[in-house]
């Protein structure tokens, strides 16, 4: 099985909500057709519903997107990408014969720099397929972004996808899932990186946020300074000698 990293999640989520797949990239190239099509098929058989009983009313497997602002934003990458060389292997237009906002899960291949949709948040039901030649290369170009908000990697190999885990600039990073994984894990601390947010919450992360650091001091035994009337040299050292002492008094730091 190949070790696939995702670039947010490599799932295809619509709306906007706070992790969405933006790229996916496939290390190792032999299997990058098996990861293209097992990706291609999964979209094309989501559910957005019918004319009858659209997905607006809970019975298909993605829904609508929240305003024409942000369908206007997915029509957009789409389009530049299409005109600009992308290949689509599924979706690829709206349906406004399902409601006023939906979209098609699409995926893209050939996706380049020029275009969009390579560097830029779509936050719609929007993925794109990229080769590369290796791990070393995978793991670069997912992180050659301004985002970080969460990867995905999944592999048969749950040491190597931890190693590349470590590897990749994001808030969260999930092995053989999605997102779940991390966002369930209330103690643990949940962010982005980069351009894709500051700070954290979950944990005592989320909780030290709210709060406002204060340090108090007050000098015991041997003052900051010398005291006056004592010369500066004399003071340095046995304030160091004093120092070297407590270092070996049990608790002291």
């Amino acid at each position: 099985m190949p070790t696939t990293t995702a670039g947010i999640t490599p799932r295809v989520d619509s709306a906007r909500l706070t992790a969405l797949a933006a790229r996916v990239h496939a290390a190792d190239p032999d299997d990058c057709q098996d990861v293209t099509n097992a990706m291609t098929g999964e979209v094309r058989h989501r559910h957005q519903g019918d004319e009858a009983v659209p997905a607006i009313e809970y019975s298909g497997d993605m829904g609508s997107l929240v305003s024409q602002k942000q369908l206007d934003t997915v029509t957009r990458h789409v389009d530049d990408a299409v005109a600009k060389g992308a290949t689509v292997l599924a979706g690829g237009k709206a349906r406004p014969d399902l409601g006023p906002y939906f979209y098609e899960p699409t995926i893209l291949a050939d996706v380049d720099e020029t275009m969009e949709a390579y560097a830029h948040e779509t936050f719609g039901p929007l993925v794109s397929l990229y080769r590369v030649a290796d791990e070393e290369e995978a793991i670069a170009k997912s992180n050659d972004s301004e985002y970080g908000l969460n990867f995905s990697i999944w592999t048969s190999d749950e040491s190597r996808g931890y190693r590349v885990a470590a590897q990749l600039e994001a808030g969260t990073v999930n092995v053989n899932d999605a997102y779940a994984a991390a966002w369930g894990s209330m103690d643990a601390p949940m962010g982005g990186m980069k351009a894709s947010g500051l700070g954290r919450r979950h944990g005592e992360h989320g909780i030290l946020k709210y709060t406002e650091s204060q340090t108090i001091a007050i000098e015991r035994l041997i003052p900051v300074g010398a005291p006056d009337g004592m010369n500066p040299k004399t003071y340095a050292r046995i304030a160091s000698h004093a120092l070297r002492l407590a270092k070996r008094l049990p608790g002291v730091k």
